[in-house]
């Protein structure tokens, strides 16, 4: 019996001309605006900016970037931001040398200041110990005069802290039973890793790209979703989002301190599939596989916060703030709840901690050499998904999927953040530094956003010695690139014209942001209009100075051409 073939679909007919449905295909033209600010990698949100020129007394209004680096808000902003990161990733990955060169030595005035220093806190001392509260007064601001002197020098930092009395809490640092030990040896104040010679005589200087991630929390599917929801473990997985960012501090500090030299990383934070922390890092130098596995294994932190595993007030029962006492009491009896400062004295020392935060056994390691032709690719995996949040990295389409991530949201919702938060109300202790108006469940934390899926802190984790820049000096030299080549093309205008340009000198030109009620503000369209218009007319000129043999100079077309 031959069954039948199933006709195909006729595609859908088109709605009569004039009706609604028609006149509703049609682009708007601000969206048309936007998609062509796009394509020409012009901002979409520009932000109206006033330049005065102190000398001619001119006046303009000009469109800049916003700086977004989320697509969601500006796509061609967060491509320029994304880009910038991986050529910071580039510029430390594969160095040779360090990138810091070591402090000068201090100059004789410097420690002729430091001296008097010392000899002041000597004086405040022998004031302490006689109540003499005048002289302290006097000797607090020569200590600030003197440390002002130094800051003048170019020392930074301060001899010593303006907080005297800072009393600290801790905790032993004795190493949990269930963890294993770690090697440690002296760390040398080196950043680069270890050379190889091969057969060939070739020398080489690999690094590494490591993959790590959180424990799991219960069996998923292929598509990320809990086999079992009611199984999963929700509270754990919201807990180490939002403590990740320490234990990752904690690897750093354990490798460095396994392997004898300044490990130095460029990492990116991104979620996997099922909504757990995944942490992708570039590594300067390479390191024994088994070491590496051995140190993640090993690192862990330890959360020591007042208990809140069981809630103590309903949200239609809660404590009442007391503006007597500057403080919460409880609803019924008009308790004040304990403090923050209380609720820690009261953990004694053989409580076990409230969380601890840990890897997986996912550990994944590989070796990139400076000429490997796969380090362009990792660098674009490392940062793939800067451009946007954590909820929209993998794509969210089935009911199950959504579920999760609601079920992720609301486990992070009233689950405290930091000590300050107002979660803390509901397990009966009041938050760090309390005022009126808090309620639990409604804490602004960035953690409990669903965006973030429990995680506050960066997404771009750069040790110090990296590139020996910060991202501002990245920018930079890509400014200093850019006016590079614009004079192998003929454009060598400095600003000293008198255009008032972007290169004009510092203290001559003055920039102001013209805010929103402003009514000198032009609106968003005609911002936009202007950059789409700036940049076309920069494009055309940088292709007619590469395509003329002799360019004529940009601040003044009636320089005649070279012979």
């Amino acid at each position: 019996m031959t069954t039948p073939s199933t006709p195909p679909a006729e595609p859908p007919a088109e709605p009569p001309a004039g009706s609604r449905a028609a006149r509703l295909r049609q682009p708007l033209a601000r969206h048309v605006l936007e998609a062509v600010a796009a394509e020409n990698g012009v901002c979409i949100r520009p932000l109206a900016m006033r330049r005065v020129d102190m000398v001619t007394g001119e006046t303009e209004i000009i469109p800049m970037a916003c700086g977004a680096t989320l697509a969601s808000k500006c796509p061609p902003c967060a491509e320029r931001a994304r880009k910038l990161r991986m050529a910071q990733c580039k510029a430390g990955w594969h160095l040779d040398d360090e990138p810091l060169p070591d402090p000068d030595p201090p100059t004789d005035d410097a420690k002729t200041l430091v001296q008097l220093r010392a000899d002041l806190e000597a004086v405040r001392t022998d004031a302490v110990t006689g109540h003499d509260v005048d002289q302290i007064g006097e000797v607090d601001d020569l200590i600030s005069q003197v440390d002002a002197a130094l800051a003048d020098l170019g020392v930074r930092g301060k001899t010593a802290p303006d907080n005297r009395d800072r009393p600290r809490r801790t905790r032993s640092t004795k190493r949990r039973q269930d963890a294993p030990d770690l090697p440690r040896l002296p760390v040398d104040r080196r950043t680069v890793g270890r050379t190889f010679t091969g057969s060939d005589g070739m020398v080489w200087r690999p690094s590494m790209f490591l993959t790590l991630t959180c424990d799991s929390y219960g069996r998923v599917t292929s598509e990320g979703t809990p086999v079992d929801p009611d199984g999963y473990d929700y509270r754990r997985a919201a807990r180490d989002a939002i403590h990740f960012p320490k234990l990752v501090d904690r690897f750093w500090q354990n490798l460095r301190r396994a392997v004898g030299y300044d490990v130095q990383y460029f990492a990116c934070l991104e979620p996997q599939r099922r909504l757990a922390p995944h942490l992708h890092a570039a590594m300067r130098g390479t390191i024994p596989r088994v070491l590496l596995r051995q140190v993640a294994a090993a690192s862990y932190h330890q959360v020591w916060w007042p208990a809140c595993d069981r809630p103590i007030y309903a949200p239609d029962r809660l404590p009442v703030w007391d503006d007597d006492t500057g403080g919460y009491t409880d609803p019924d009896s008009g308790a004040p709840l304990p403090t923050w400062d209380e609720a820690l004295d009261a953990i004694g020392d053989d409580v076990e901690p409230v969380h601890v935060v840990r890897f997986g056994v996912q550990v994944r390691a590989d070796g990139v050499t400076a000429n490997d032709r796969n380090t362009g690719r990792l660098i674009g995996y490392l940062t793939k998904y800067l451009t946007k949040s954590l909820d929209t990295c993998h794509n969210i389409a089935t009911d199950a999927q959504r579920a999760h991530v609601d079920r992720l949201a609301d486990a992070l919702r009233y689950e405290p953040c930091s000590p300050g938060c107002a979660n803390w109300l509901r397990y009966g202790v009041q938050p760090k530094n309390p005022r009126g108006g808090l309620v639990p469940g409604r804490c602004k934390g960035k953690v409990h956003r669903r965006e973030t899926l429990g995680f506050g802190g960066r997404r771009v984790l750069v040790s110090r010695k990296w590139s020996g820049k910060t991202l501002a000096d990245h920018k930079e030299d890509r400014k200093t690139w850019i006016r590079e080549q614009l004079a192998v093309l003929g454009h060598t205008g400095t600003g000293d014209t008198g255009d008032g340009g972007q290169g004009a000198a510092p203290d001559r030109v003055v920039w102001q942001l013209l805010r929103p009620g402003d009514p000198a503000t032009p609106r968003r369209e005609h911002l936009l209009l202007r950059a789409v218009a700036d940049r076309h007319r920069w494009r055309a000129q940088l292709d007619a100075a590469r395509g003329d043999p002799h360019p004529v100079s940009a601040t003044d077309p009636s320089m005649p051409r070279a012979a």
